[in-house]
This record gives structure tokens, sequence and C-alpha cells, in this order.
């Protein structure tokens, strides 16, 4: 079956029957009633491709840049918790593939593998992604570990001053596992009779008085650039401006932190216009296809990032089966701009979609 596949939603049953309920509950879930996790996907079929034709496309070029890094493609990595329960080489397999493929991953600050693990496995140009600790010291550490080791910049998360309500974790009791980035700092294990472990360890540790003045603390610990994940409204584009951030990750963090928060692509543009081009955008959330990734850049985001599919293709086939999720989502993108008339990335334009909104306008 694996040399037939010829879709995301595959590699998703594959990783489903590889994995133990309990972990593909944990990476599939999303919070509460799955309102957004839903509508993350459904709102990107909602809007449709305008192509043009009679173009010569005979030549594609998905190539882009973030942040002066070339890449292959205008696909990221996200950051994605726990790949050890998904394979065994965890997070180190899913960089080496990233590697291969020539696109950027960021790291979860929740890596089963080590910063130092991941930066000497292989050349892949590598951000890190923060969470804020109550004990500040801890991550400050992992700042300068990531920096130390060759990771080209900070990726905080700023939608989790709070865990949210994932209802399968809780039903499953999923478990906290030891990480081993902080062996000798603290330990991640929970043993808890009520819910989920990583509910209480969360709970526990994550620091909920973060706010926009700690970006200047973050700024002192650090030369890297520094990239705020989590924005979806227009008036947290302009305060990460004024902070002076270098980048914008529209995020509703895969749905599993509020649900009925708008779905990524809806208000991706509310962002895109916000901050004028002065620092780049870039989207999670939803992206299953090249087509989603085609209308992602038509809106003005930068990149895209991908989350599930990558730990699907990982549970699948190991580094082998992320390099597959990212060699697909590329084809399909190349296929998508050669029938749009787009010989390049930059090409792509407001003009090659149509939202659901737009539509509605023309009815009346």
């Amino acid at each position: 079956m694996a040399a037939e596949l010829t879709n995301i939603r595959e590699f998703q049953e594959l990783a489903r029957l590889a994995l133990p309920k309990m972990v593909y509950d944990f990476y599939a879930g999303g919070a509460e009633d799955e309102h957004t996790l839903e509508e993350n996907i459904k709102a990107f079929q909602r809007i449709t491709i305008r192509p043009r034709i009679l173009i010569d496309v005979s030549r594609i070029d998905m190539s882009t840049t973030i942040l002066g890094y070339n890449i292959s493609a205008p696909i990221m990595v996200a950051p994605t918790a726990l790949h050890k329960l998904a394979h065994p080489q965890g997070e180190v397999a899913t960089a080496r593939a990233s590697a291969a493929s020539n696109v950027i991953m960021v790291l979860s600050f929740n890596s089963m593998c080590t910063v130092e693990e991941v930066a000497s496995s292989c050349n892949a140009v590598c951000f890190f992604q923060l969470y804020v600790y109550k004990r500040r010291e801890i991550s400050a550490l992992m700042v300068q570990r990531a920096e130390t080791n060759g990771f080209k910049a900070i990726i905080l998360t700023v939608d989790t001053p709070r865990l949210g309500r994932r209802w399968a974790d809780i039903k499953n009791k999923m478990i906290s596992p030891q990480l081993k980035n902080l062996e000798g700092l603290m330990s991640t294990e929970v043993v808890t009779d009520k819910g989920s472990g990583l509910e209480a360890f969360a709970s526990a540790n994550l620091d909920d008085s973060l706010s926009w003045k700690d970006i200047g603390w973050l700024k002192s610990i650090t030369s890297l650039p520094i990239l705020l994940k989590g924005i979806l409204t227009r008036e947290d584009a302009l305060k990460a401006l004024e902070v002076g951030v270098a980048g914008i990750i529209v995020s509703n963090h895969g749905a599993r932190q509020l649900d009925y928060a708008p779905a990524t692509i809806t208000v991706l543009e509310e962002v895109v216009l916000a901050v004028q081009g002065k620092i780049p955008v870039i989207v999670d959330g939803g992206v299953r296809r090249g087509t989603d990734i085609f209308k992602a850049l038509a809106l003005g985001a930068q990149a895209v990032m991908i989350g599930r599919p990558v730990i699907y293709g990982l549970a699948a086939m190991g580094e082998d089966g992320v390099r597959r999720v990212m060699d697909m989502l590329k084809n399909e993108l190349e296929l998508t701009m050669a029938l749009s008339g787009c010989c390049t990335v930059k090409d792509i334009s407001r003009r090659h979609v149509r939202t659901q909104k737009e539509k509605l306008h023309c009815r009346f």
C-alpha cells in the first residue's frame, strides 16, 4: 500500500493503524468540541482558485527565502511535540527529512531529542520553538542552547498561558514523558489519577503572566530573530510590529487551544494587511494539499507550516515517510502553480483566489 499513497489522508490512516490509541488521539485531536479543528481544513475548501491560461509554465520554480534562508518550496515543518512516540528516531528523523527536502524545521520545546542531537544529526536549517516557564531560567537556558547549537531563530508560542482542554487526552489519561532537553533541570513526568498528565504538567509550569513587555526580556537573552506564533487578529499583529519582532505565525495551535477560535486561513489576510509587508507572515493549521499552500500564498503568506501530516508520515514510515509527505505537497503545489499560470511563488497573487466572503458579495 505504501507505494500507492496518493494523498495526506492515507498517511493519516497508516499512522492511526500504527500508533497506540492514546498516542494517535494526542496527535490528531483538538480542543473541546473540535469545531476549530474541523474548520481549519474546511475553510481552505471554501476558497476557490482563479486560474490564468495560455501562460508558458514549462519551468516552475517553487523556491523562496525565509529570513534570508533559501528553501526549495514555501513549506516549513511546524513545531510538534514528542516525535519519539511516533517513531524511535523521533525529531532526528524529522530533521534529516527536512534537510533532504531543503525545508526549514522548527524544533518543538517539547522535543524528545535534545537540541544537540538534532543539530548534529544533519545540516537542516532549524528554528527553535519556545515556551516560557514560570522558572524563566529554564526557558532562558533552552534559548542559549539553541543559539549555541546553530539554530537560526526563536519561535515564541504566545497562545498558551494555559493548556487547552483536550478531551481525548483527558479520557486517555495521556502521559507526560520525560524530555531529554530538561534532564537535570526538572522532571516532566507527572503522576495523576485525574485526566491528562500533559495538562497537569502544563498547569504547573507554563507562565501565565507572560505579556508583551516580556518580548524585551527575550530580546535581552538572545541575538536570534524572534517570531511570534499564535497571532489571529489585526490588533495583535500591530502590537507585534510595535515590539519589533522579526515575523508572525498566524496559528491557532492546530486547534488544540481555544475552540471556536477562527480557522487560520480566514484571518490570514487580516494580519497580512496589518503588517503591510514590514515582516514576514507565515500560517499553519489545516494545510493538507498543495492547493492549500497556493491559497495561503495568494492571501499573503510567505510560507506555510506543516504539523500533523509530518507526524503521520513519521509514524507510518519514519524519515522516509516525512520525505514522502514533503514531496507529495511539493508536487501538488507545482501542479497547482502550472495549472494556475504561475511560474514562481512571486507570481501567485491575490487575484488568483476567491474567498467565501467575496463569493457572498457577488450574489448581492
